[in-house]
């Protein structure tokens, strides 16, 4: 009896760890959407100019975040919902290139403007952590799905 016991719970941890994982690196059907990059730069610069006030270094651009940022922002448009899916993978990978020993990402979308982003990240607690963080380099991607509503991912690391 405790045998069958024993396996049937092997059995169902399998099934429930592999089932669990939502986590998928399969991008290769994502398609690749227009950046609006006044908006990126304004948010940048929005960031910037919030930590600056701060008394905190201003985040230095960095293109490998670029990248990343991109791609993850592709993603959340073409599953059309905001996300964190496979950050792992892309903070090991930027950590990996670049040595970075920390990274951190804020992600938005529908929001009109990146006023309106910034601020929304300021009212929550953890982004807002996030942008006053102890990092050196950032990069923000911002792109507009078909129904023209944007998309933001901003990448930081030290």
């Amino acid at each position: 009896m405790k045998m069958r016991l024993l396996a049937a719970v092997s059995v169902l941890f399998v099934l429930l760890a592999g089932s669990c994982s939502s986590e998928s690196v399969e991008n290769a059907n994502i398609p690749i959407y227009e950046n609006a990059v006044l908006v990126e730069q304004e948010l940048l610069g929005i960031v910037n100019d919030h930590r600056n006030d701060l008394g905190y270094s201003s985040l230095l651009f960095s293109k490998i975040a670029y990248d990343y940022a991109n791609s993850h922002t592709d993603y959340m448009i073409a599953k059309g919902s905001l996300s964190h899916d496979n950050f792992s993978s892309r903070a090991s990978s930027i950590s990996s290139e670049v040595n970075a020993e920390y990274v951190a990402e804020n992600v938005a979308k529908d929001y009109p403007d990146a006023i309106t982003a910034y601020q929304k990240w300021l009212e929550s607690p953890n982004h807002r952590k996030t942008m006053e963080g102890e990092f050196t380099h950032t990069a923000v991607s911002v792109k507009k799905d078909a129904n023209g509503k944007f998309y933001f991912t901003q990448l930081f690391y030290r």
